[in-house]
């Protein structure tokens, strides 16, 4: 439902749907199918499996987490599951989600396991595996994993005595990581009188990212940098920047950064406390490699989430932009197979090939810093030239039933009556989310108040065809209660140029 303008490069296709694995990995509340331990564990056995790439060694496996209290139960009964079937497991510890794709590589293992739900509430929990080259499983080894989970193969292997796996524990994860994330920023500089303020919201970065900053000289002053199990993004970080904006204001620092519970996204603030949001970041950070030439093919390559206005602010730099389904893996994913070395998500999700295999909130706010010293200009000013947004609205809304689109049929006959509306001076994109159960409606076009009306319309039309009667026979979803479509989550936001 996406329209198409004739510059861009043709959107990639979304991932066929599957039983466990969604965009990001395994999601879902923790102690409830299929983020259990029991689940875990068979989990455990299949990476082990899939991953063993010389009969002759053990498997070794890279565990980490972020914060959550569950994290405990999960990464107890992955590396009992490991271990069950002759593995080595290193755990890590809380730490970002790209820190363990570094450490993947970086210590040789054959395969590396995150535990986080990254943005989602504390009491969700998640399971995301990368490959030996830190880079996460494309689909074809997700459903490897998938059908391992359902059948018998599993079961044939039980090794005895000492065929059995163990856990040790990698003391010295964290400082690895620091380390590596300052070998990203030039070594010809420091941020030496920079007041940065930096909010880990209270998840796996809360050690790391205010180290990261300071090792480099920077006057750093940390929030969200206390969890206890039960606040990861609870008030805090990329979800919540309202407060790395106070105090950025209060304290006059030239920067504000506020990371996801798992530290692969990040939201910037500028020194005048307003949010820079991915989109704008990305046309930084492309032009600006654009014009030294290190910009792969002169392409970005982002999501089809993104604003016209980033597609046309690339277009009038000389470069390109090449659209993929939502979620980081996929831009990777575009990126690697087109030989491109940069692209992002608007959501955050910034990914420079050149330094990680996955997006990471720390390493992309060190290239922005790193930007801003070498223009010697302050953020705000960087920001306000590079591109003109389109109106945009995003209406989010959760249902009782997720029916595919095209069974829909009130949302399909409205949104191709929207997309000939908005023709090629806007675009719409409908769309379930791949880790949470909502229905996303994004509307682009010149007019706010005309793109929001369509939103508000479409997500009707999407209310009318669930509550109608399923198509395939199913009991109808009972009717909720005023209180509780009152609690039904919806978010708008809305740009203008």
């Amino acid at each position: 439902m996406t329209q198409r303008r004739k510059k861009a490069a043709p959107v990639s296709a979304p991932p066929p749907a599957r039983k466990f694995f969604g965009t990001d990995g395994i999601r879902g509340v923790a102690n409830e199918h299929p983020m259990t331990p029991e689940v875990a564990l068979r989990l455990g056995r299949a990476i082990a499996f899939v991953a063993r790439r010389d009969p002759r060694r053990a498997v070794r496996v890279v565990i980490g987490k972020d914060t959550r209290l569950s994290g405990y139960m999960l990464e107890t009964a992955l590396a009992a599951g490991i271990c069950a079937m002759g593995g080595r497991v290193m755990l890590s510890g809380p730490i970002p989600t790209p820190a363990v794709a570094y450490l993947t590589t970086s210590m040789r293992a054959d395969a590396g396991v995150v535990i986080s739900a990254s943005h989602n509430p504390f009491g969700d929990n998640g399971i995301k595996i990368f490959g030996p080259d830190g880079f996460k499983l494309v689909d074809e080894k997700e459903l490897e994993i998938e059908t391992l989970l359902e059948d018998d193969r599993l079961d044939c292997e039980n090794p005895t005595g000492n065929g059995i796996g163990k856990a040790v524990r990698i003391d010295d994860a964290a400082g690895r990581y620091v380390v590596y994330c300052k070998s990203t920023f030039p070594s010809s500089r420091t941020l030496d009188g920079v007041g940065v303020v930096v909010d880990a919201g209270h998840g796996a970065a809360y050690r790391v990212a205010p180290a990261v900053f300071a090792e480099l000289g920077a006057d750093v002053h940390a929030i969200g940098c206390r969890p206890n199990g039960r606040n990861i993004n609870r008030d805090a970080g990329a979800l919540h920047p309202k407060h790395v904006v106070t105090e950025v204001k209060a304290r006059g620092a030239s920067i504000g950064i506020a990371l996801d519970g798992d530290a692969d996204r990040v939201v910037v603030i500028d020194e005048k406390g307003h949010i820079v949001d991915g989109d704008v970041l990305m046309a930084l950070c492309a032009t600006r490699l654009l014009r030294a030439g290190r910009l792969a093919k002169k392409t970005l390559v982002t999501t089809v989430m993104s604003n016209l206005g980033l597609e046309r602010a690339m277009e009038h730099a000389g470069g390109r932009l090449v659209r993929t389904a939502v979620g980081d893996r996929y831009v990777v994913e575009a990126m690697r197979a087109g030989g491109y070395n940069f692209g992002g998500e608007q959501s955050g999700h910034l990914v420079f090939l050149e330094h990680a295999s996955t997006g990471d909130g720390i390493v992309a706010a060190l290239q922005v810093l790193e930007m801003m010293i070498a223009e010697e200009r302050p953020l705000s000013e960087l920001a306000r030239e590079i591109m003109v947004k389109v109106p945009q609205v995003l209406e989010n809304v959760t249902l009782p039933e997720r029916r595919p689109l095209d069974k829909m049929p009130a949302l399909s006959a409205l949104s191709a009556k929207v997309e000939r509306a908005l023709g090629h001076k806007g675009r719409l994109l409908v769309r379930w989310s791949g880790t949470e159960p909502k229905l996303r409606v994004m509307v682009e076009g010149e007019d706010s108040a005309r793109i929001a009306a369509y939103a508000k319309e479409l997500i009707a039309a999407a209310e009318k065809d669930i509550a109608s009667r399923p198509v395939n026979g199913a009991p109808r979803a009972p009717k909720r209660s005023r209180a509780a479509r009152a609690s039904t989550s919806r978010r708008r936001l809305v740009s203008s140029p």
